[in-house]
């Protein structure tokens, strides 16, 4: 289960990320955060950047909904996620593992 945390600001999404993989996409959840894989090196906020498109896609986000709050140069990151009730970025997450990685 993904550990989401209420902020004054949004919800925080704690991610797990794989930059230089085979894919882009949701792999699956990891220690309560969402495993995010991507094509791009880890090199000058490119991987970041094609982290947050997959996370922007898959939860049917805005782009001016997500930013990364932390762990720019880890692999461990958080997302805050506005505009967004926790139930229904639950489902919607709910929805993905289950057909991503089902």
């Amino acid at each position: 289960m993904i550990m989401l945390e209420v902020s004054p600001k949004g919800i925080v999404l704690p991610v797990k990320a794989h930059a230089g993989g085979k894919l882009n996409g949701i792999t699956g959840e990891h220690a309560g955060a969402l495993k995010v894989s991507v094509t791009q090196a880890p090199e000058k906020g490119k991987a970041n950047n094609a982290i947050l498109e997959v996370i922007t896609e898959a939860l049917g986000l805005k782009r001016g909904q997500i930013e990364l709050v932390s762990g720019a140069t880890s692999s461990q990151k958080k997302f805050l996620i506005r505009e967004t009730a926790r139930e229904e970025l639950e489902r919607r997450l709910a929805l993905i593992l289950s057909e991503d990685c089902g």
